[in-house]
């Protein structure tokens, strides 16, 4: 069992930056695949970032290459999403999610555990 609960939301301007964190509870953390989903007011959830258990291996939605980066601290339990040059349609809450198992998926029904998300609001 895996509980994750995220922190780092606000508000911010456009072109500024935010960093989101997610902790995580549970043994099983440092075997997890991890990711970050964020969903949209009306819009369905959509992935953003995902890393192996590792952390050697990230996979990144083509709308944040080069904007967003996603790290872990597995020392800490942690899961990150640093966020620059953020933009107004960034705004969602965004969702942290665990896998049992380690392989970088993107389909947020293939992830076993979220945590209860954090809302991000870019204006501009």
């Amino acid at each position: 069992q895996v509980q994750l609960v995220e922190s780092g939301g606000g508000l911010v301007q456009a072109g500024g930056s935010l960093r989101l964190s997610c902790a995580a509870s549970g043994r099983t953390f440092r075997s997890a695949a991890m990711g970050w989903f964020r969903q949209a007011a009306g819009k369905e959830r959509e992935f953003v970032a995902t890393i192996n258990s590792s952390g050697a291996y990230t996979y990144y939605a083509n709308f944040v290459k080069g904007r967003f980066t996603i790290s872990r601290d597995n020392a800490k339990n942690t899961l990150y999403l640093q966020m620059n040059s953020l933009k107004p349609e960034d705004t969602a809450v965004y969702y942290c999610a665990a896998r049992k198992v380690g392989s970088l998926v993107t389909i947020p029904g293939r992830y076993d555990y979220w945590g209860q998300g954090t809302q991000v609001t870019v204006s501009s």
